[in-house]
């Protein structure tokens, strides 16, 4: 649970975007495009139903006409080229209508519980031309020029559970297609992707009339999703103990099942070899203009030179050899290359792993209400299990505390600013969690061990925070990051790795230590083609023929 390598996980079977797929195409859900009312200017809106067993899913989309000087993924910005919300069921024309007039101001707009989720898309400006001026011209885009951006559009935020209106999470979670987390915005980018390879080939054809050429289906399934994700996301982890527990634990629980494995037959070893290799190729085609995933980069392409000549030559058969491999790359490898490895033994098991997707989720809030009768003495003995290496932190040291969390009065989203520098302190917001459990330790230590924590809390109300978490920790041993979330040297980015991670990105590139773009759903099958044959291993480049 230390940040360096929550920072460096990797997708895998257990990540959402898998999750999903692999549903949709085992319950046989069918796609339709039920609207698509675009000019030539790429102005109008269009509609994507997905229909599953029980209930249908619209992606209700909006695009913009949108000035080149206007286009930014600022969580600031006011206008973008394209706008979506995942409605439940099939809109009306009252719906449309409704929606027309909110969707596309995002914040500024309000949406319904009958909408599950809000999401905007900027094209990448370069690409999207080259890409409409090639069909036009009847010719395939550049797949150089192709591979090195991987998207046409990129999302700047995918937003639901309540936000601006929208369903409460609570509201869908007893749904088997919605239990595990994330499936209503995974769904939504899902059939985002849909709708941009249309649009641009809609754009290319007001262009180029009869000569306009189709875009080859191989270049359209290497393009995905891309997402620039900022400070926003990073205290997500943080608010969310329990869920992000959970997380953690189905991973673990996945790993300590492969390797407890006593023997593996040839079709598992063959498998992992296979997606072994496939991933080496994904990892030379991932590229990074930020120094240390650069670094990284040189580590995890050196981690795989050195796994792929030990697999050679181990055995891979007999004697628990899954654990006798991760105990080797222990010492062998460094933590990219760990967690890689730990994503990739996983492949060949989804009788043992894909069923804990069921257990991801987070649905019992009663676990964050206190319980006032247990003793202090219990209470600082949790803060010890969770938080021992914090007690010896020395939190009057500037370099610990030079960091502060807060909220911007102008988008009320996160934001980490210096301490020292900025008029911030006032502001903070409680994302310091070791840094409280030692205040809060300390503060107990004047107290008798078996008084309850409510006449503790009485005198002390400003350790509640600190307290519940304590308690939380009883039943989710993997909800604390073990790390100071306010130092110096804290690397934000690290946090939003490991959510995004669990998402099913690929492809991590930092622009600076506190956001980073990723790629989403780059060599999925498109709905028309999504089966079981094709929904589970399309993370990774297929192996020349």
């Amino acid at each position: 649970m230390r940040l360096k390598r929550l920072g460096s996980l990797h997708q895998s079977r257990l990540s959402f975007m898998r999750i999903l797929l692999r549903r949709l195409a085992r319950e046989n859900w069918t796609f339709s495009c039920r609207e698509f009312d675009i000019d030539a200017n790429g102005v109008g809106h269009a509609v994507y139903s997905a229909e599953g067993p029980e209930r249908t899913y619209s992606l209700v989309a909006f695009a913009h006409d949108l000035p080149d000087e206007m286009r930014s993924d600022r969580v600031i910005a006011e206008a973008w080229d394209a706008t979506f919300c995942l409605f439940d069921g099939i809109p009306s024309g009252a719906d449309i209508e409704r929606l027309s007039r909110n969707v596309p101001l995002q914040e500024a707009g309000r949406i319904s519980e009958a909408e599950l989720s809000l999401s905007r898309a900027n094209r990448s400006v370069r690409l999207w031309s080259h890409v409409v001026d090639a069909l036009a011209a009847g010719e395939q885009p550049d797949i150089e020029k192709v591979k090195a951006v991987g998207y046409l559009m990129r999302t700047t935020a995918v937003y639901g559970s309540g936000k601006f209106g929208a369903a409460d999470r609570e509201m869908i979670a007893g749904r088997p297609e919605m239990r595990a987390p994330f499936q209503a915005e995974m769904l939504s980018v899902f059939m985002t992707r849909t709708f941009v390879r249309d649009l641009v080939q809609h754009m290319a054809r007001t262009k180029g009339g009869a000569r306009t050429a189709a875009l080859d289906p191989a270049i359209a399934q290497s393009l995905g999703i891309g997402n620039s994700t900022g400070l926003g996301m990073a205290p997500f982890i943080v608010n969310h103990p329990v869920l992000f527990n959970n997380w953690i634990a189905a991973r673990e629980e996945a790993i300590a099942r492969v390797r407890s494995v006593a023997t593996a037959t040839a079709e598992e070893r063959s498998m992992f070899l296979s997606i072994l290799e496939r991933s080496g190729m994904s990892v030379a085609d991932w590229h990074s203009s930020h120094p240390i995933q650069q670094a990284r980069l040189v580590e995890l392409r050196q981690d795989l030179a050195t796994l792929m000549a030990f697999v050679t030559e181990a055995d891979l058969t007999d004697d628990q050899p899954w654990n006798r491999l991760i105990n080797w790359a222990e010492t062998a490898l460094t933590e990219e290359g760990q967690e890689l490895l730990a994503s990739l033994i996983l492949e060949p098991y989804s009788g043992l792993v894909d069923g804990l997707a069921d257990e991801m989720a987070d649905n019992d809030a009663s676990v964050f209400s206190i319980d006032g009768a247990m003793t202090v003495g219990e209470v600082c003995r949790l803060i010890d299990a969770s938080f021992g290496w914090a007690l010896d932190v020395d939190w009057s040291a500037p370099g610990s505390i030079a960091r502060a969390w807060y909220v911007s009065a102008e988008k009320l989203e996160p934001r980490l600013g210096e301490r020292f520098e900025e008029p911030i302190a006032a502001y903070e917001q409680p994302l310091a969690p070791a840094r409280d459990a030692a205040a809060a330790h300390a503060a107990l230590s004047g107290f008798a061990p078996d008084m309850p924590i409510s006449e503790f809390l009485r005198l002390h109300p400003e350790h509640r925070h600190t307290v519940r978490r304590a308690q939380i920790s009883r039943i989710a041993p993997y909800g604390e990051i073990r790390d100071n979330t306010i130092s110096a040297d804290v690397l934000p980015i690290d946090m939003l790795r490991a959510k995004l991670s669990f998402f099913g990105a690929t492809h991590f590139d930092p622009r600076s230590d506190r956001w980073v773009r990723i790629c989403m759903y780059a060599g999925a099958p498109y709905p028309e083609d999504l089966m079981a044959d094709n929904a589970d291993f399309w993370g990774y480049p297929a192996l020349p023929s």
